[in-house]
């Protein structure tokens, strides 16, 4: 569920005729124009708020674009943007944009804390430039339904089944939280959808004076990237989708899309319960032979009773399974993050609790104060303006989350209850891109990335992918967790920096091995307290959920 970076144009294109499989510009508006209007105006100024950003030399500027494309002189949006500046600017190829995924996952903080972070081995040559998408972050307007996102939200607790669900009762709490949504972001949710982004970033790569656009996408992103490169086929050099989401299915197919990444979770459980049979040490003794049999009975053990979480001074209330399924999921995200899971069952399974408190605290942004920040919310109404969800079809949903419970044992709760929210969403943007999702052939050809055990985005979507495109190369990694590029290998790295570079495509069927070990934590920490513990994972993985 998720959890998301130029210049000089003469020598940009010189350096693009160089790359092979660089089309010439279409017939129309020049490559360098935006899709409409003029470019806006970006006035850079620091921002960095670490020292190693301010030492990286981070800027931000304010983008000005019209909120609906169709009216130009309307209500407008003003989009957050950052970079950090190529670290070799005599040898400075352009910018590269990025986006961490989501829908809803910010950029902008992420580069004002830590500087080129995950694109390091990319900032001699490029700038690296992130934007918060309309509706996100420090962009403003930015949606908010200001709702208890544990109570209220579209994964609140607790999960219903189909032994124990009041339908009307979880209908009218859906209709509460659509209603929430309405009433407190307005105009804006009709213009989220992924085609406009698209737009937005077409206006900011002609913005910082960038003829054709480099850009690596992870997760949603990866949506954003295909649909760029469908739309502006003649206006991008190299586009990385890492972590792909199958874009039609995403839009044409939700419910089936869901399930799939359903069953992509827990064959990713199945995984690490197996890996933590084979290697206690790393698994922190959680479940010594069977570690899978002590999970389940954890599980039923907190249904009975709910496990003390009172060395979680910020949030002490005990913890129930669903707690306990919810922070599985959020450490499924990466096999980084497998050791601090173990470790987290391990505490749970001897009473205490805290560990898994602070990592569902941090799934659902809960701030000091008791209230949560509204990530889920931006998921939720941008996929929503835009994805293909039967309406008025309660029996489908009721049928969808029967089922399952019934084939997906441990996170039932992402696929079918969740979804009834999305049919009963009244606001869909008229712009957004149907499709179809294709790179023509004289196009560059976009380079998709994904591990084979990626429990968000699984590897056959990115095969679906590669085929809908035509025009790309497949690069496959084996293993677990969901995000490729600077988490996963160096060969990972290696492949697409060459790609981003110089054009340079791994060659067909390259398989590469993910070199992350599954380990206990170091220094082992004793419990969460102050709440360290969850922002130092959460700093290991900054991809978006979906």
């Amino acid at each position: 569920m998720s959890w998301t970076m130029r210049r000089r144009a003469a020598l940009a294109g010189v350096l693009l005729a160089l790359l092979p499989g660089v089309a010439a510009a279409a017939a129309g508006a020049p490559p360098g124009s935006p899709d409409r209007g003029p470019a806006p105006r970006l006035t850079w100024s620091a921002c960095g708020t670490t020292p190693a950003a301010r030492a990286a030399k981070v800027q931000c500027a304010t983008a000005t674009l019209p909120m609906d494309y169709d009216a130009p002189d309307g209500a407008q949006v003003r989009l957050a943007v950052a970079k950090v500046p190529a670290t070799n600017p005599g040898h400075r190829i352009g910018s590269l944009f990025f986006n961490l995924g989501g829908p809803g996952g910010p950029a902008v903080d992420y580069l004002q804390s830590r500087g080129a972070g995950l694109f390091a081995g990319l900032n001699d040559r490029f700038d690296i430039v992130g934007f918060d998408p309309r509706g996100v972050g420090q962009s403003v307007p930015a949606i908010d339904c200001h709702v208890d996102q544990e109570t209220e939200g579209i994964y609140s607790l607790p999960v219903p089944t189909p032994l124990d669900i009041d339908v009307d009762a979880y209908l009218a709490k859906a209709r509460s939280y659509v209603a929430a949504c309405q009433a407190h972001d307005g105009a804006i949710l009709a213009h989220v959808s992924t085609a406009n982004v698209a737009r937005d970033l077409d206006a900011l790569r002609a913005a910082v004076g960038d003829q054709r656009l480099t850009y690596l996408g992870y997760s949603y992103g990866t949506v954003l990237g295909a649909t760029y490169a469908s739309m502006f086929p003649d206006r991008y050099r190299a586009v990385v989708l890492d972590s792909a989401v199958d874009a039609p299915s995403y839009l044409h197919a939700p419910m089936q899309n869901i399930a799939d990444q359903t069953a992509g979770f827990e064959d990713a459980l199945d995984r690490f319960l197996t890996a933590c049979a084979a290697d206690r040490a790393a698994c922190s003794g959680f479940g010594g032979s069977e570690p899978a049999v002590a999970y389940d009975d954890l599980l039923a053990a907190a249904e009975r009773a709910p496990i003390p979480a009172a060395g979680y001074a910020a949030d002490p209330r005990p913890v129930t399974a669903d707690d306990i399924r919810t922070a599985t999921m959020s450490l499924l995200y990466a096999k980084q993050l497998w050791g601090y899971l173990a470790l987290a069952l391990a505490h749970a399974g001897g009473g205490d609790g805290a560990l898994v408190r602070a990592f569902v605290d941090r799934f659902y942004d809960r701030r000091p104060d008791g209230t949560y920040a509204p990530t889920l919310d931006r998921y939720f109404t941008i996929t929503a303006a835009e994805q293909d969800y039967p309406r008025d079809h309660l029996g489908r949903y009721l049928g969808r989350g029967a089922r399952s419970w019934a084939d997906y044992p441990h996170f039932w709760g992402n696929s079918g209850y969740a979804e009834i929210s999305y049919s009963l969403w009244p606001t869909h943007d008229p712009d957004a891109y149907r499709g179809p999702f294709r790179v023509p052939d004289g196009a560059p050809t976009a380079l998709v990335v994904n591990l084979t055990h990626d429990p968000a985005t699984p590897y056959p979507g990115a095969r679906h992918l590669v085929r809908v495109l035509g025009n790309a190369r497949l690069l496959t990694v084996d293993g677990d967790g969901h995000g490729a590029y600077g988490m996963s290998s160096a060969c990972v790295n290696g492949a697409a920096e060459a790609y981003l570079v110089s054009g340079t495509l791994p060659a067909a069927g390259t398989v590469c091995a993910q070199d992350v070990a599954f380990r206990a934590p170091q220094p082992v920490p004793a419990a969460a307290s102050d709440g360290a513990l969850a922002d130092a994972v959460a700093a290991l993985v900054p991809v978006g959920a979906g």
